[in-house]
């Protein structure tokens, strides 16, 4: 069949019954719907089918659901498999805001986080609250770096979405408007291909308040999907990109796979396909690796 809707649960919270309530909902429709294909027991499964529109297939799993923890992507059957993966980091990669979490050494994370939700909920520009926020770190050793970096914890699933489109040949890209002093080390951590964010500026042995321009941005990280799409000869319906902020909008849109994970409410409202529920596990499921090929 030319397209499928996938159905992701967090572990345990996928009875059958509730995929055959979809079923019938597509079939209802006037869908042509096969047969259940378990990718994880009680987690995932695939329901290939024809003449429904994706946004429709979804829409019909999202009122069956009625407020059960289940994630629904329905995409086209043909090329689900990505070569390219676009990722922001912070609250997508890592659990943190890794620069509200830096702020707190200053004394200034409840500043500094009201700044960054306002930004990545899309109310304020982003260059300006990051300029603004580096602004206030002046004079902050570089001690605090470190100890935040120690502090830093990886989202469930994210070392096994990397690593498992990685051993099957894909370029894994963080694209972070966040600080390369992260991104080096989450990169290095998780497995990623490579890493792009922004350059927090020092004297050696503090913060001089400085961000290096030009800051990258939303553009930057549409830019930086389409380029590597091209260097790599790829078309961007081979790409996938994940992000929860205002500023990856952009590359979310631009992606053959655009998804919202966790994200904020302008972004959750813009996006076509949302991980609200499971971790980034999520990601392979839609691209149909079955839970037995997940790389540790």
């Amino acid at each position: 069949m030319q397209h499928v809707l996938t159905l992701i649960a967090p572990a345990g919270q996928l009875p059958a019954p509730l995929i055959a309530r979809v079923r019938s909902a597509l079939v209802t429709l006037g869908a042509n719907a096969g047969s259940a294909d378990w990718l994880a027991a009680e987690e995932a499964a695939d329901l290939p089918f024809d003449g429904l529109a994706p946004e429709q297939a979804q829409a019909a799993a999202a009122r069956v659901f009625e407020g059960a923890p289940v994630d629904s992507i329905a995409q086209p059957a043909e090329g689900r498999r990505k070569r390219l993966l676009i990722a922001d980091m912070d609250s997508t990669i890592v659990t943190s805001e890794t620069l509200d979490e830096l702020a707190a050494y200053a004394g200034l994370k409840e500043r500094v986080a009201e700044i960054t939700r306002r930004s990545m909920n899309g109310e304020i520009d982003f260059a300006t609250a990051l300029r603004e926020r580096v602004a206030m770190l002046k004079g902050l050793a570089l001690a605090a770096l470190e100890a935040t970096w120690a502090d830093t914890h990886l989202m469930p699933g994210a070392t096994a979405l990397v690593r498992t489109m990685v051993a099957n040949g894909a370029h894994c890209a963080l694209a972070s408007g966040g600080f390369t002093w992260f991104t080096s080390r989450v990169a290095e951590k998780v497995g990623f291909t490579s890493h792009h964010a922004n350059l927090l500026e020092d004297d050696g042995s503090s913060l001089t308040g400085t961000v290096a321009e030009p800051v990258f941005d939303r553009h930057a990280k549409l830019t930086t999907l389409k380029q590597l799409a091209a260097e790599l000869g790829l078309p961007l319906t081979d790409t996938l990109a994940v992000g929860d902020g205002a500023n990856d909008l952009d590359m979310l849109a631009a992606a053959g796979l655009g998804v919202a994970y966790h994200a904020k409410p302008v972004v959750a409202a813009a996006a076509r396909v949302r991980v609200d529920h499971a971790d980034l596990r999520a990601l392979l499921f839609a691209q149909g690796y079955r839970a037995a090929e997940f790389v540790a």
